[in-house]
């Protein structure tokens, strides 16, 4: 894979793990949402009058974009899996902006992931 092309996945990737973040702030102040039809309005129009929602959705339909550039000079079994590298950012991002945990178990699963990323890459 040449570094253009890498680059390209990279970007999509980073694209993706940002629009999961701003999703998950979206729903910070929330909480669980509730199956409850009753109460999908409310939810729904809170959720919609927040930045965070459409900052995600707007990274998710730049991200298709890039995609497609991507898949277009990459085969696909090789650019799908590097969209595992947006697990490795996300675990990092959400325990720096949420708190969330980073146990020895997550930090092992990532330490695999960038390991199989690096083979990946250079196969």
């Amino acid at each position: 894979m040449n570094l253009p092309s890498f680059l390209l996945i990279l970007v999509g990737v980073l694209l993706n793990a940002g629009a999961q973040l701003a999703l998950k702030a979206s729903v910070r102040d929330t909480g669980a949402i509730a199956f409850d039809l009753a109460a999908s309005g409310e939810v729904a129009m809170k959720l919609m009058s927040g930045p965070w929602l459409w900052v995600g959705l707007a990274c998710y339909g730049i991200s298709v974009v890039i995609w497609i550039l991507a898949l277009s000079r990459v085969d696909v079994s090789i650019a799908y899996p590097m969209l595992s590298i947006g697990y490795v950012v996300n675990a990092f991002a959400a325990w720096s902006l949420f708190g969330e945990a980073l146990s020895l178990a997550r930090l092992s699963g990532i330490g695999l992931i960038i390991a199989g990323v690096f083979v990946l890459a250079r196969s």
